[in-house]
């Protein structure tokens, strides 16, 4: 038997250009290694700092009372933003320079090992990073197998990169358990603008991966692959969520996409949540059917105003603009709230952009202030501007985003601080 605890971080995002929510999240990534861990029976410690609201003295204080064999530490706020996650790695740093001496092996996992392996080895001062999906990787580490294809480590002197990322099964994934007093802490309704929380929320994972490869989502290197769990597995974990007191779910999935087993199973459910989809996948039958279903809120991913644009970006979307709007509001009519993605693209002219954001608004769907593009590693767009990513991806790719952009998005801090001097400050 190995003792494992698994540490999500207690996030701080000053001076981050962090593009998503900054709420606590349930951290599914290590839930579901939590789970196949105690089914070989390991001993596990889940320590969600974020959400508890922990400090390093009181982490290390309850691994001190735990004696783990390996520290896990994501280096993202849940599987929710792995693809978007904050470029500095200044708050998993500091956790990992504090628990050096807790246990004999400290492992990361997340999109910056997943990207660059050996730069989050080295930032992080740990033994480990896993590349891609984790679960199955930290079962294997905890199982006492060594030299992994899919893990970056330390050899001697030097750092030993085996293999490329890889991919958990995931479509076999049963129903996840969450501690009462977790979901107890979880106020926040992701996305939701509707109507005031009552109950708990939570985060539901019920595919993962997506069938497009746009040029903007880092996802080549973390949860690419398109998986989906059947309808039964998801309805359970639902369940489970509302008898704990969840009112509402919001579906992690890259992409939701139709899926008329699933949504009859929730409509008798009773239970509201949201989703992030592309909305010329979906029929006006199957966006009543969403509606019926409980979703309360859509953010469907439009990014671009004309074809030159989505061509840009590769979005392989059939739909015109006309009719990505007309499917908007057909949205609009089922679902309460319904957000139209936009991104900042040099083919779309900012007055027609903002006229169209207010027909948008007329129509009672809301579009956001065109987001600048941040080219991630792990991205399409960071390959296209300077190749496969090396140790030095992630400032390369900040500094870029400094020099392009005078003016930033409403979700972000209004001047990003460099990512040197972020991670400076923990050295």
């Amino acid at each position: 038997m190995t003792r494992v605890a698994l540490v999500n971080p207690d996030w701080q995002y000053e001076g981050s250009i962090y593009f998503g929510c900054r709420s606590p999240h349930l951290p599914l990534e290590l839930g579901t290694s939590q789970q196949l861990l105690n089914r070989a029976g390991h001993k596990t410690l889940l320590l969600d700092a974020h959400m508890f609201g922990l400090s390093i003295g009181d982490i290390a204080a309850e691994l001190q009372s735990f004696k783990p064999d390996i520290i896990v530490v994501t280096t993202a706020p849940t599987y929710l933003f792995w693809r978007c996650a904050p470029p500095e790695l200044r708050v998993p740093q500091q956790l990992t320079f504090a628990l050096r001496d807790a246990a004999p092996m400290l492992i990361a996992v997340g999109p910056h090992g997943s990207a660059t392996p050996r730069a989050a080895l080295t930032k992080l001062q740990v033994e480990g990073v896993v590349m891609g999906e984790c679960e199955t990787t930290l079962l294997r580490l905890a199982n006492g197998e060594r030299d992994i294809v899919g893990t970056c480590y330390k050899d001697g002197v030097n750092i030993r990169v085996n293999g490329g990322p890889q991919a958990a099964p995931f479509v076999d994934q049963p129903s996840l358990q969450w501690p009462a007093e977790m979901i107890r802490r979880h106020t926040h309704h992701h996305h939701r603008f509707e109507a005031t929380p009552i109950g708990p929320g939570a985060e539901v994972e019920a595919s993962r991966g997506c069938p497009f490869s746009c040029t903007f989502c880092a996802k080549d290197n973390f949860r690419n692959g398109y998986r989906k769990r059947p309808p039964p597995a998801i309805l359970q974990e639902v369940d489970d969520l509302r008898d704990q007191g969840v009112e509402y779910v919001y579906f992690i999935d890259e992409i939701f996409l139709p899926n008329a087993e699933l949504l009859e199973g929730l409509v008798s459910r009773g239970l509201l949540f949201g989703v992030q989809t592309r909305i010329d996948l979906w029929k006006p039958e199957m966006l009543e059917l969403l509606g019926r279903a409980g979703c309360v809120s859509i953010e469907a991913g439009v990014e671009s105003l004309t074809p030159e644009g989505r061509e840009l970006l590769a979005k392989k979307c059939r739909m015109t603009t006309d009719q990505l709007a007309d499917r908007l509001v057909t949205a609009r009519r089922h679902v309460p709230f319904v957000q139209a993605n936009l991104i900042e693209v040099p083919q779309d002219d900012d007055v027609v952009v903002q006229r169209w954001r207010d027909k948008m608004r007329d129509a009672g769907v809301w579009a956001n202030d065109p987001v600048p593009l941040y080219p991630y590693p792990g991205s399409p767009d960071y390959r296209k501007l300077w190749g496969e990513p090396d140790d030095h991806a992630w400032e390369r790719a900040h500094d870029h985003y400094l020099r392009l952009f005078d003016q930033f998005s409403d979700v972000q801090e209004q001047r990003p601080i460099p990512l040197r001097e972020l991670e400076r400050e923990v050295q």
